[in-house]
Formats: structure tokens, sequence, C-alpha cells
């Protein structure tokens, strides 16, 4: 069907989403690429500047002149919840369709993403500052795992889905709760599921033992990258161990190895067990998620793209061949 006649009423997004090293970024490129696209990081993580091994980020040179937005824009002490994701984001979506650009969310972090291709409404529902001194304290003097049980019992759907030291996060599931009687994953389940965005959603998956393999590479990597050094500078330019930003996958470990915890050999073994643990998260999280068209990426890489594309165009209603030539985005009403 040509885009000329198709009635789009609603801003285009694609969106590619998988777990962590099942080769996203790659994959990313290529398709942005062909479809003349702007790529938004989905990831909470890369927006930290100075947070670039442990996070996997794309450097400047190998982004093939495709601009990515959502990385490096803040400092590791300044907070980034879902909500300032959604906003920053949305706006983005605006401006690229704008541009005739197709607006493109790259990423592993399922809340950030889906927030956004579902427009989720966040309610400020306050705080308590007494309340979460409290549940800090306890925490330090239990331990995270005795933190994490508390929310187990009330909101297992979320302690599930939360590491057990991600305890800002934790905290605020807990506060949550606290203040309005109601869990988290009660008011994420109350959500509308229907999207402001004409929306194209792509998973690439693997077979489990393949992408554990891949974890565990990719470490690996990071370590030869320097990643210990990282750390150790981030920390001697102030910032805390406790802050966020380093309780991520990559920096709490090497932390630990820092601090005399853990030999090197153990807190890489811990770094590449959690890692798999949280790319189990994400699949989980992933599963509760609809309108995922699901791609298997364990070889054949050139066939897998044209798979992809094949998806992009029959949801768009477009011709790939259209799309490189003409910016038929602009406005995001098919014109």
């Amino acid at each position: 069907m040509s885009n000329e006649t198709a009635p789009h009423t609603k801003p285009k997004l694609l969106v590619l989403i998988g777990p962590t090293a099942v080769g996203k970024t790659r994959t990313s490129l290529d398709i942005a690429k062909a479809w003349n696209a702007e790529i938004i990081s989905g990831d909470s993580m890369q927006v930290y500047r100075g947070m670039d091994i442990g996070t996997a980020k794309i450097k400047p040179e190998e982004r093939e002149g495709i601009p990515h937005h959502l990385i490096d824009i803040l400092e590791p002490v300044e907070p980034f919840s879902v909500a300032d994701f959604q906003e920053r984001c949305t706006a983005l979506i605006a401006d690229i369709t704008k541009r005739g650009k197709l607006p493109f969310i790259v990423g592993g972090t399922g809340l950030y993403v889906e927030s956004v291709a579902y427009g989720y409404g966040f309610a400020d529902v306050g705080s308590d500052e007494a309340y979460r001194e409290e549940m800090q304290q306890f925490a330090d003097r239990y331990g995270a795992g005795a933190l994490h049980d508390k929310l187990r019992a009330i909101d297992p759907d979320s302690a599930c889905r939360l590491h057990m030291n991600d305890q800002r996060r934790i905290i605020r599931a807990l506060e949550i709760y606290h203040l309005t009687g109601v869990t988290l994953s009660e008011q994420l389940e109350g959500q509308k599921k229907t999207s402001p965005y004409e929306l194209c959603i792509v998973g690439l998956m693997t077979d489990r033992k393949l992408l554990y393999e891949r974890i565990n590479r990719r470490v690996d990597a990071m370590i030869e990258a320097g990643l210990v050094a990282e750390v150790q500078g981030l920390l001697d330019r102030g910032v805390s161990p406790g802050a966020i930003a380093m309780q991520g996958l990559g920096y709490k470990e090497i932390i630990a190895y820092l601090q005399g915890l853990y030999t090197l050999e153990a807190a890489v073994e811990l770094l590449k067990r959690d890692t798999r643990r949280y790319a189990k998260r994400q699949l989980s999280w992933f599963r509760h998620m609809k309108d995922i068209a699901w791609i298997d990426v364990s070889e054949n890489l050139d066939e897998n793209l044209k798979v992809i594309h094949a998806i992009i165009a029959g949801k768009f209603g477009v011709d790939l061949e259209y799309t490189s030539n003409q910016s038929f985005f602009d406005g995001g009403n098919g014109q």
C-alpha cells in the first residue's frame, strides 16, 4: 500500500528491544540507516556521563553517522526516573518526527520503553522522607536481602522485577504502597495499553545458552577494556559508592572489589551471574508486553534483517525503497 494513501493520524514509532548482549546495537544501526531513523537510547544507565564501559555504551565513532539521543546527558549523581525518561523521550519523538525522520527507541529497560510506547500516566503520589529514611536504615542494619523481602511480601511482581541491590527503586515501591495502599505492580497493571503512536516493536531473542555465553564474553571484554579503571575514576571524581548510578550492573560489583570485599576474579564471576539474572528479568518483563514481533538472532544476520525490514514495512504500510529517498515520516501523518 502506498504511504501517500494511508490515512495515518498518529506519529510513527519504531522500537527494538531484547535482553542485554543479544545484539541490539549492531542491528539498530543497520535498521536506522535503512529507515532514515534517529536512535533514542532506551537504557536507564546510558544517560550518565563517564559510565561507558559498564553500560556497553556505543562510542561516537561507532555510530556510523546515526544521531543518538539520551546518551551522556546527566552526571552520575543526578537522579533519573521513568517519568523523566518518558518526558524527554516524548519530546524527542515529536522533534524527530517533525524533522521528517523516524523515531527509533533501542533499549532493554522494559518499563522505560513501555511507558513511552503506551503513554503511561505517572501520578504524583508524593513522598514521605521519614519513611524513606526508615527503610534505608532498615537496609543498612539488616541487609539488602531483608529490604527486598519486605517488598516481596507486599508486591512479589515488583520484587521479581527489581534486583535486590536496587535499593532506591525498592524503597520507592515500598513508599508508593505506604502512601497509597496500592502496589506499584497494580498501578502498572492499571495503565492503558493503547499507544499514542503508530507503533512497531521488534524483539530480538536467542537461545538462552548462547545468550549466556555472549554475556560472559561481554563481561570479559569490559574488564579488558578497563572497567575497573572506569569505576575507580568515578570514585576519584567524588561519586559516592551509594549513588543511584553506582548501583548499576558492572559498577556495584567492581566497587565491592575495590573495597576489598571480593577478589577481582570473584567480582567478575558475580557480575556475570548478576547480568545473566538481569537478562532473565528482562525477558520476563518483555513477555508481559504486547505487540512484539520476535526475531531469533542466533545466526544469519542478513536474513534476520530482511525479516525485520519486512515487519517494519508491513506495519507502517510502506516499501523500504520508498523510505530511502523520501522523508515521508514528516509530521507523522504519512505525507
